[in-house]
This record gives C-alpha cells, structure tokens and sequence, in this order.
C-alpha cells in the first residue's frame, strides 16, 4: 500500500484481519461440507471446483484437515466467535468419523499433524471434547518412538525418519510438556538432518542403513524451526536459540526472493510453504533473547511473513468477493477448472492441473493471512 505522498504504509493489524477473514469465507463457503449428512460435522472437500467423489469424500486426505482444523484455531483466537469454536469440534468429529478406524492412522506425521491442531483447540479454546482423540494420538505417537534412533518413522513399519514426522512430534511432546523426549528429537533432527553447508534440514534418513533423502522443502525447516522456538521458550536451553537463529538465516537466504517464500506447488506441497510461514510466525513472536541475532531473527521472521502474505494477497483473485490464492504467492492466481484433478501416488497427493482448486494451496493462503495479523498484531 501506498499513501498519496509515495510512501509505503504497512497494513495494519485490522486490515489483515479482514483479509484472514476473507481467507476463511472462501474456504468455508467453496470447501467445507457436512461429511455425508451426519449432523454437527465439517470436512474440507479437496478440491474447487470439485468433482463428484470429491464431494461425496471418497478422497479426503487426512493431513489436509488436520491443518484445516489447525488455522480455524488461529482465526478462533483472532477473534472468537461460537461458529467458529463450533467449527472446530464439527471439523475434527469428522475426521474421526471418515478415517473409519477412529483417530490413528500409520502415519506418524499426519497422526503428529492432527496432535498438534487437537492440543490447541483444547488449550486456547477449551474445546474438551478433542481430548479423547489427544490421547490417542499421543500414545501412538509414544509408541512409535525409536530409543535407539531418537526419532519417529515416517509411518509404521518404516524405515524412513524424517523431518516432516518429527518436527511436529516434537511440537506435540514439547507442548504437552515432554521436554525430554521433545529435546531428544530435536537433538537428533540437527545431529543427523541438518545440512553442513547450507544449515537447512534434509528431508530424511533410512535407518540403520544411513542413506540420506537429501531434497530440501519448505515444511522441513518449518517444523524444525518450530520444535526449537517450543524448546528455546520451555527448557532455557542456549543450543536451541541458536538453532532456531540459525534457521531463520538459512530460510531467508535460501527460500526466499524478493522478500517472499519461493516454490510453487499443489496437491501435498500446497501445504509446504504455509506449514513454514505458521512457524516463522511462532519464531518471530515468541523465540527468546535480546542480543543482537535473536532480535534480528524474530525482524527476519516477522519480514518474510509480512512480504509474503502481501505478495499473496495483491497476486489473489477475487471470486464472488472471496480470494482465490496462486501456488506461487508472487504470481497471479489463476482460476481452476474442474477436469485434472490430484491423484494419490506412493502415499503422496500430487496437485491438481490447477493448483489453484486444490484445499492444500488455499489452506496455505488462509494460514499466510493469519500469520500476517499475529506478528503484525504483535508489533513486528
């Protein structure tokens, strides 16, 4: 924005309120749906325009409405309303209901990835009746803790670790004030993930054989940033401001351009650049410290959310008055069609011909807008 005299004027905390309100309009009136006329629930349908199994939930994808209940926490706690604390229970009571088999699943990072939503909803909301599901999930995740390692698999029966299942276990342990098992992942995640040249997080590694997946995405240094801010703030330890300071240095020198978080992705990679803009966030409004760096890192943060999110926001598109937000915040949106759809392929979704219809990339939109109004709110 700019005033009459050409210079710059920040949009204020209000202002991207309004926008996270859009955010949220346009997913809830082009994707939630009540799962299969069950009374009191809300599923996200996957794709806009959607196609017929779409809607009727033959595709659903569970860590897509993990994080759907996961920024409807933050827009409750922007600003709280009945509708929206209701949505929460409906969202998740559907989850429960679709998976069939209740709360778990094999995957320990969606099952980590639900964790964390449910735990907020119950915390900063009181929805109580997540708390069942919390359990649950939290003994799975218990139990698919590898002493030897240190980690978690990527699912069970696995020998595939990675960041994207341990960073948001280790959230979960850390917010349920399990220091040390929290502590011990994160240890493990910089010993064996962490890239010496670059200081950004490596996706996995195959034990006991060693093999390194060596791709570099977004959500990796996300959770990783975040589990370290978690323990920064909880345990006093000096090792986790410093990595945490670390990461946000690397994150803007290697994923970002332009101010704004590089990538363009639909499907499950729509969901990589919000999960990393969410947890620059929670760096740059809680990461403790007050020497030079980490009053650095938390600007560093706070800037790369604020530039991305108005990147995003002047490069919508406006359908019926609800925006419509592009894979690559730096270009237009594009509006989807119906036809070419994502497909599952090795336990992964691939995006739609059209990122712009799939639920992953319009999640990351509304998380960005949220984001947004929490470090501006916060005077960042």
């Amino acid at each position: 924005m700019t005033s009459r005299t050409g210079r710059n004027i920040e949009p204020s905390a209000a202002l991207w309120s309004e926008r996270a309100d859009l955010a949220e309009s346009a997913i809830v009136s082009r994707h939630l749906r009540t799962l299969w006329g069950i009374p009191g629930t809300q599923l996200g349908v996957v794709g806009w325009p959607a196609t017929k199994r779409e809607r009727g939930f033959a595709f659903w994808h569970y860590w897509w409405q993990a994080h759907l209940v996961d920024v409807a926490v933050d827009a409750a706690n922007r600003a709280p309303t009945p509708a929206r604390q209701r949505r929460l229970w409906a969202v998740a009571q559907a989850m429960r209901i679709r998976n069939l088999s209740g709360w778990t699943n094999n995957y320990y990072d969606d099952m980590a990835w639900l964790a964390i939503a449910l735990e907020r909803a119950e915390r900063t909301q009181g929805v109580t009746e997540v708390r069942g599901g919390l359990l649950a999930l939290e003994q799975e995740l218990t139990a698919g803790f590898v002493p030897e390692y240190g980690a978690v698999p990527w699912r069970k029966q696995s020998d595939f670790f990675n960041a994207p299942a341990n960073g948001p276990t280790g959230i979960v342990f850390a917010r349920l004030g399990r220091y040390p098992l929290a502590t011990r992942i994160a240890d493990w995640i910089d010993d064996t993930l962490r890239d010496k040249e670059t200081g950004l997080i490596f996706d996995g590694i195959h034990l006991p054989s060693g093999e390194l997946e060596r791709p570099l995405y977004s959500y990796c240094q996300g959770v990783t940033l975040g589990l370290e801010t978690e323990l920064a703030v909880h345990t006093g330890e000096p090792r986790h401001v410093d990595r945490a300071v670390r990461l946000v240095a690397a994150v803007n020198e290697h994923f970002v351009a332009g101010g704004v978080v590089t990538g363009e992705s639909g499907g499950d990679g729509g969901l990589f650049n919000g999960i990393l803009i969410r947890y620059l966030a929670l760096a740059a409004v809680m990461l403790p410290g007050e020497d030079d760096a980490q009053v650095q890192a938390r600007r560093t943060a706070a800037t790369i959310v604020r530039d991305s999110a108005t990147a995003a926001w002047n490069n919508r598109l406006e359908v019926e008055g609800d925006p419509l937000f592009g894979p690559n915040w730096k270009l237009p949106a594009r509006l989807p069609g119906l036809a070419g759809a994502g497909a599952l392929e090795g336990g992964s979704v691939t995006g739609s011909r059209s990122p712009e219809r799939d639920l992953s990339v319009q999640l990351s939109g509304w998380m960005l807008m949220e984001a947004a109004h929490t470090v501006t709110a916060a005077g960042l």
